[in-house]
C-alpha cells in the first residue's frame, strides 16, 4: 500500500508540474463575469455568465475563433466574440446574417432551443439555435426571435491590423457593431474548453465541454 501511495503522490506532483508549466505558457482558466447582462446575453448559447473556461494562448486565433478581448471603449471590461472578418475584408451585417466579401456562412442543422434574459427588459426570451460553419469550425448560434426588433445593421471595410467580432447570439449581440473593430493583437486568447458551468460540477450537461 505504501508503494502505491508513493507512486500516486509522485504522479500528482508530476501532473501538478505539467499543469503549472502549461498555465505559465499557453493556457489560463478564467471565469466569465456574472452581472453583466449585455455580455451574458451575447455569448449564449455557447457560454453563460459564471462559466469557468480554459483560454488558449499558444497560437494566434484564427477565423471563426471565439476570443476574449479587452473592450476598446471601456477600461477593465472584456468582450467575447467570434472573429468573422479581418483586415481588408468587406463586412455586411443584417439581422442574424453576416456576409464577408459578399459571401455568407452556411448553417448545418439545428440545436436545442434555449432561454436568455433580455438585457434591456430582463424578460426571459426563447430562441432557436442553429449550427453555423466558419472555415473548419461549426459553432452554436442563437437565431433572432421573429417577435422582437431586428438587431442593428452595419456595412464597413475592416482596417489593417483589426478584426471584426460578431456575437454568437444574433438577437442580443454585443460586438463590433457596438464598440467597433478591435486591434487583432489584443485578441490573443481563444476560448477552447468549459470546465464547469456557473451551476457547478454537478451540472453534467455543461461540464468538460469543448467550445468551438
Amino acid at each position: 500500500m505504501s508503494k502505491f501511495l508513493r507512486g500516486l503522490a509522485w504522479t500528482l506532483v508530476i501532473l501538478a508540474g505539467l499543469i503549472g508549466i502549461l498555465r505559465l505558457t499557453v493556457i489560463r482558466w478564467w471565469r466569465v463575469p456574472l452581472g453583466d447582462p449585455y455580455l451574458e446575453a451575447s455569448i449564449a448559447p455557447s457560454l453563460r455568465g459564471g462559466d469557468w473556461v480554459i483560454l488558449w494562448r499558444g497560437s494566434a486565433p484564427s477565423d471563426g475563433s471565439l476570443v476574449l478581448c479587452p473592450e476598446p471603449k471601456a477600461s477593465g471590461r472584456y468582450t467575447i466574440g467570434r472573429i468573422l472578418a479581418k483586415a481588408n475584408d468587406h463586412v455586411q451585417v443584417a439581422g442574424g446574417g453576416v456576409r464577408v466579401n459578399s459571401r455568407g456562412f452556411e448553417r448545418e442543422g439545428s440545436c436545442d432551443a434555449f432561454n436568455v434574459s433580455d438585457p434591456a427588459t430582463h424578460q426571459d426570451i426563447k430562441q432557436s439555435c442553429s449550427l453555423e460553419v466558419v472555415g473548419t469550425r461549426t459553432h452554436l448560434r442563437g437565431d433572432p426571435n421573429p417577435t422582437l426588433p431586428t438587431p442593428g445593421e452595419l456595412e464597413l471595410e475592416v482596417p489593417g491590423g483589426r478584426v471584426f467580432l460578431v456575437s454568437d447570439n444574433r438577437q442580443f449581440p454585443w460586438d463590433s457593431r457596438d464598440f467597433g473593430v478591435i486591434e487583432r493583437a489584443t485578441c490573443a486568447e481563444t476560448v477552447v474548453f468549459r470546465l464547469v458551468s456557473k451551476d457547478g460540477f454537478f451540472d453534467v450537461a455543461n461540464r468538460f465541454t469543448l467550445i468551438r
